[in-house]
């Protein structure tokens, strides 16, 4: 993956990473109080591994959605709150993908807890600020 920049693609965690985690627990029986054990149990794994990660920021993948990173608003979600999670899933990439959301989805139709928000969603409705 080393072999293509960070700003060839969208995926921004080329360098230096050997492997992904996907942290998920699961169990069968809800009714019998054990959410609060199996749930803690998977927080405390995720804090042990925290020294086995890449590091500055922690890197995440898209597909593999942290939502404990945050999450978007039920609407018009802004850059700051956006930037919880903006370099642990697109690094540099952000700011160059949030421009092609803008063009491709200006109403946000698309979106997602963690989707990255078009800058119109920042704007007054009734006013244009953005034009392709």
């Amino acid at each position: 993956m080393g072999i293509y920049s960070e700003s060839e693609t969208p995926f921004a965690h080329r360098a230096s990473n050997i492997f992904m985690i996907h942290y998920g627990v699961a169990w069968t029986r809800p009714e019998n109080g054990e959410s609060e054990s199996h749930v803690n149990w998977i927080k405390g794994f995720y804090s042990y591994m925290t020294t086995y990660v890449s590091k500055n920021p922690i890197a995440a993948y898209f597909n593999y959605r942290d939502l404990d990173l945050e999450m978007n608003s039920q609407s018009n979600t802004s850059y700051a709150q956006a930037s919880v999670w903006r370099l642990k899933y697109f690094g540099n990439n952000f700011n160059r993908l949030i421009r092609v959301k803008t063009k491709v989805d200006p109403s946000n139709f698309f979106r997602n807890e963690q989707s990255i928000p078009p800058l119109s969603s920042w704007y007054n409705k009734d006013i244009r600020c953005w034009s392709s």
